[in-house]
């Protein structure tokens, strides 16, 4: 999929300058980080696709970092170490990895390693996005499938961007969200100064159809300074 973003970790100039002239010539968009410590501020503000982690990093070990990204995000991560001994590629799998690679690489066998594993991902995100088509919380529900959604026994149009942006908060409704989050997730597109705006017109939309009484609403609740969530207290419909 054009513009997936993918973040090489390595303090290795080299490496780095390689992994991307390849990457980058297959439609990605390549960040990186020469140390664990960037590459953890990077992930706090960037939404990221895969990364490739290097083992040996100056601030860090490699399977220490992989342990502390797991927090932030669950997206493939790809080791690449000089180090070929299979304990060392159990634990760097262990530590939370999903594949491992063994320098020096072949631009081509890094492309093809990133392709299939976003490509899997994609389709363990299909079929987690399909078991979950329908999500109902009290007085309202909707299908992901259909685009249909339901205040009652009463119909809602909502356009695609607007059932997109409800899907994501009603199918994480412990979550919230900021504007840059939401814009992020729905358009596929870094976000920009102008596009804040754009999230605060469309949950506006949105309440003006879901909500009894907009002004102050039940549903998609302001989370002031931060941004937006689905109330979570609502019992859910089983």
């Amino acid at each position: 999929m054009p513009n997936e973003s993918i973040l090489i970790v390595d303090d290795e100039k080299g490496i780095v300058d390689f992994s991307r002239l390849y990457l980058a010539e297959e439609g990605f968009r390549v960040f990186s980080a020469a140390s664990g410590m960037e590459a953890l501020a990077l992930l706090r503000k960037q939404k990221i696709d895969l990364i490739v982690l290097d083992i040996m990093l100056p601030d860090i070990e490699g399977t220490e970092l992989c342990l502390s990204i797991r927090k932030l995000t669950d997206c493939p991560i790809i080791f690449a170490s000089c180090k070929s001994n299979d304990i060392d590629k159990v634990i760097a799998l262990g530590a939370g990895g999903d594949d491992y690679i063994t320098k020096p690489f072949s631009g081509l066998e890094l492309v093809a390693r990133v392709k299939a594993h976003l490509r899997r991902n994609r389709l363990m995100e299909d079929r987690k996005f399909a078991a979950d088509a329908t999500v109902e919380y009290q007085d309202i529900r909707i299908n992901k499938d259909t685009y249909e959604v339901c205040c009652g026994d009463r119909a809602i149009s909502l356009s695609a961007k607007e059932f997109q942006i409800l899907a994501l908060l009603m199918s994480n409704p412990k979550r919230i969200y900021t504007v840059e989050q939401i814009y992020e997730a729905v358009w596929k597109e870094n976000s920009l100064d102008g596009d804040s705006r754009t999230i605060i017109v469309y949950i506006g939309n949105i309440r003006k159809k879901i909500e009894p009484d907009p002004g102050s609403p039940k549903f998609i609740l302001t989370v002031r300074g931060v941004g937006y969530k689905f109330n979570a207290d609502l019992k859910k419909k089983d």
